[in-house]
């Protein structure tokens, strides 16, 4: 085991960027995404790739992982492995090879690597993309100066919500044990300014559906007397937010508060927000975002616009999710939202409200000695003082790895940019930040195994 200064470092970062860009863009080429238009095996084969690299930096045991979902259809692929160390201190480090389906507008090719203006754009480029790279970079740049022990769990099925990902832990447990667990899947607070993720909100969602009618009726001959069902629904999804925009459900409340100032345009810019548009809620943006419940449609069956007649809709239907404070219990969210919509007057409709998925939200121990560490080592890297920051976003996963190893410290680690784009149109990353985020993740692995000389 070798020491290793701060610029022996860098310059080892350094020399070493461009493979790590090509890394990146080869993650890129391959369309490891699950859907029935997938290309088949390209999970596999990202995963195989996967485990190549893992190779090439040490690891032993390196395996790709496989388990079934709750439906018995096989999960996605994940590989694992493990560095032994001379620290008896064990990082995880985590990241997920699997991407987002193609849906919206690009102006490049998906799935094929692009560089402009110091961006590379691709599918997966930024989610989780950067995550593999970076935890390869660190670990390629380290070499022999790397003291700590290290486990790999690269997952393979993160973007359909990890169904297996509880048993693949249990299953590996031996192999996966640490002390100290780095996600690289989240942001940063600027390109230059690094950010470390120290809150989650949790995630509830309900299916809520109205019925007024057995079957649809003509609306000359019935319209008036008898509202539809679409209508009645969005009624009732009003009732859900009072006249500020605040979520307006008993129970439901802010829990907590920000440390860290979110400016409002920032938050405009990088939602693309049309001009005028007056933001929801009340107190601050980052409260708003980290802290506060938030309730949205992200599904409505109606009868569409281009299949329209003039009818009374007897049905509709939507999917509600519920963003809740990182220390509020999920289930017990879930409950007061139902209890709000079947308890609202909607003209004697019947409503119905059925339970989906829920996922836990978390905090981090800010004084916890790995968090300061992390938080130094990120600073040091990008010149500029690390921001603690929440993140208004679920990461179901995270509950799973203080199920599993409790007491474990987890460390949620930004690899993406406010205009990364993830699982929209034109992702991206600046390679800039991320050649920051490698020299960061090195200087936090090196000072944690006692190989680095300040």
């Amino acid at each position: 085991m070798a020491n290793i200064s701060v610029a022996e470092l860098r310059e080892r970062v350094a020399e070493q960027f461009g493979e790590t860009v090509a890394v990146l863009e080869d993650l890129v080429r391959i369309p490891s995404y699950e859907a029935p238009s997938a290309p088949p095996e390209a999970k596999q084969r990202s995963a195989e790739y996967v485990a190549e690299l893992l190779s090439k930096v040490g690891a032993q045991d390196v395996q790709i992982v496989q388990d079934l979902k709750p439906d018995s259809t096989p999960g996605g692929p994940g590989v694992i492995g493990r560095i032994p160390g001379a620290s008896p201190t064990t990082v995880l480090l985590y990241a997920h090879h699997d991407v987002q389906p193609v849906a919206d507008d690009w102006s490049t090719e998906p799935f094929t690597p692009v560089q402009k203006d110091g961006r590379l754009y691709g599918r997966g480029a930024a989610d989780d993309g950067a995550g593999v790279a970076v935890h390869y970079a660190a670990l390629r740049a380290l070499g022999d100066a790397l003291g700590v022990s290290v486990a790999f769990f690269i997952e393979g099925e993160e973007e359909v919500g990890s169904p297996t990902f509880g048993k693949l832990l249990s299953k590996y447990r031996e192999q996966l044990a640490a002390d100290v667990v780095v996600v690289a899947d989240s942001d940063n607070w600027q390109v230059d300014v690094p950010g470390l993720t120290t809150s989650l909100r949790g995630l509830a969602a309900v299916t809520v559906t109205v019925r007024v009618l057995e079957h649809a009726v003509h609306s000359g001959m019935f319209g008036g007397p008898l509202l539809s069902a679409p209508l009645l629904l969005a009624r009732l999804i009003a009732t859900l937010h009072d006249e500020n925009g605040d979520v307006a459900v008993a129970g439901l409340g802010q829990l907590g508060a920000a440390t860290t100032e979110y400016p409002e345009d920032e938050l405009r810019a990088g939602a693309g927000a049309v001009p005028g548009l007056q933001l929801a809620g009340t107190g601050s943006i980052a409260d708003r975002l980290w802290f506060k419940p938030a309730i949205d449609v992200i599904g409505f069956d109606a009868t569409s616009v281009a299949e329209s007649s003039n009818t009374i809709i007897p049905v509709a239907k939507a999917k509600l999710s519920l963003r809740i404070p990182p220390e509020m219990d999920a289930a017990t969210a879930q409950n007061l939202v139902l209890t709000h919509l079947t308890s609202q007057p909607l003209f004697g409709a019947e409503v119905t409200v059925e339970r989906d998925e829920i996922g836990t939200g978390f905090i981090a121990d800010t004084s916890s000695p790995a968090t300061q560490t992390c938080a130094w080592a990120q600073s040091l890297a990008f010149g500029n003082e690390c921001k603690l920051i929440g993140q208004g976003g679920s990461i179901p996963l995270i509950d799973s790895l203080v199920e599993e190893f409790p007491g474990v410290e987890v460390l949620i680690f930004g690899v993406e940019d406010p205009d990364s784009r993830a699982h929209s149109g034109d992702e991206s990353v600046d390679l800039g930040m991320i050649e920051k985020c490698v020299v960061a993740e090195a200087l936090f692995l090196a000072k944690l195994g006692g190989t680095l000389q300040e």
